[in-house]
């Protein structure tokens, strides 16, 4: 198997991807390489390693990020580890490749990690594994996710809402809400207003708080996968969305609700009318995603609206040098122990050597989660 690497930002390697990707059937926005460049760092390198069978070919899109805080020189020489750009829809797409042509790719794709010198691997994997060749790591699961099932006919979908779904949308159409679909951004800023105002609201962490030329990039590189749907009352928009559409499946990706608004239940009517619009438009699944937590007030909210179809989600991740990953290990914890000798290290995050540091004296403070 030969195998290809492709860096989005190179003009010569982005056409290939693009022209992969376009005529996938599955057109994941995932792995478009517009979607995977904007989550690279300055110095990251936005990849995806391609692979051709005879039957089918792999698409894999990752970040290649170097592992250069100070502390971690080990000996000065390079080093780098792998991870998934945002969301939960990273791995390795297939179309047609049988279990041998998996193992081939994985054997290819380590070759081409030992040539760069990755230490780690960590993957936020798609939800349905029907789509991805088995991950040769751990494969942990995390949180579960609500799938909306698209082809459920209108009727039995109302049904199947729970009664506070049916009872907030038709109150929100008896107050005139309506809603609208922005394909070509017009209303960014009425975007913008809403969920950046949302964020500091649900006190989001940095990392949430993306720019403008973030939404400006994803609109403009994405045309047609990345599409705004709003709720107006009184002509002003009080909900708003942003969904990202691949050719089977849809994602509620970020967006708000106007708190003067809440009364109104627009949200709940945004949320039945994406659900329409992708069904009318041949799409089998919209993914509202999870909480932040297990069974909190933000998951409880999406459960509603498809009770009996959760899917958990899952993370993959593995150790490609060893002998390295512990010698960086070893220097990060000690790190973190010089500047807070209480401070002690979450064994559920990975890599271990990117935890955050704790500020001096910060009494023991841990950083959770993984990547």
């Amino acid at each position: 198997m030969e195998l290809e690497i492709w860096n989005a930002r190179e003009r010569r390697d982005e056409a290939r991807w693009r022209a992969v990707h376009e005529a996938w059937a599955e057109r994941e926005v995932c792995a478009h390489p517009g979607y995977v460049r904007l989550f690279a760092g300055e110095r990251d390198e936005p990849l995806a390693a391609y692979a051709r069978t005879r039957d089918g070919f792999v698409l894999y899109p990752f970040l290649l990020r170097p592992i250069d805080a100070p502390h971690l020189s080990d000996g000065g020489t390079p080093a780098y580890d792998i991870t998934s750009p945002y969301g939960g829809s990273g791995g390795a797409f297939h179309e047609g490749v049988d279990e041998v042509g998996a193992k081939e790719f994985w054997l290819a794709f380590d070759e081409f990690c030992r040539s760069r010198r990755v230490v780690s691997e960590f993957c936020r994997l798609h939800l349905f594994p029907d789509q991805l060749l088995p991950y040769p790591g751990r494969v942990q699961p995390r949180l579960v996710n609500v799938v909306r099932d698209l082809h459920t006919p209108p009727e039995q979908m109302w049904r199947e809402f729970e009664h506070k779904v049916r009872k907030n949308v038709n109150r929100a159409r008896r107050e005139g809400v309506t809603v609208e679909v922005d394909e070509s951004a017009d209303h960014l800023d009425d975007f913008l207003r809403i969920y950046q105002v949302t964020m500091h609201r649900r006190q989001a962490a940095d990392g949430y708080h993306f720019p403008r030329s973030f939404f400006t990039t994803l609109l403009r590189d994405l045309p047609g996968q990345a599409v705004l749907f709003h709720a107006r009352h009184a002509g002003r928009v009080v909900s708003t969305e942003l969904v990202l559409v691949s050719d089977r499946n849809m994602y509620s990706f970020l967006g708000g609700t106007d708190e003067e608004a809440f009364d109104l239940r627009p949200n709940d009517l945004l949320k039945f009318e994406i659900f329409h619009w992708g069904r009318q438009r041949g799409r089998s699944r919209f993914i509202l995603g999870g909480g932040y937590t297990p069974d909190d007030g933000i998951f409880r909210y999406k459960r509603a609206f498809a009770p009996d179809n959760l899917v958990t989600y899952s993370t993959g991740s593995r150790v490609l040098d060893p002998a390295r990953y512990d010698r960086l290990t070893r220097d990060h914890h000690a790190e973190a122990v010089r500047l807070d000798p209480g401070w002690q290290p979450d064994p559920h995050f990975f890599p271990q050597y990117r935890q955050q540091l704790p500020a001096r004296g910060a009494g023991g403070a841990t950083a959770t989660g993984t990547g």
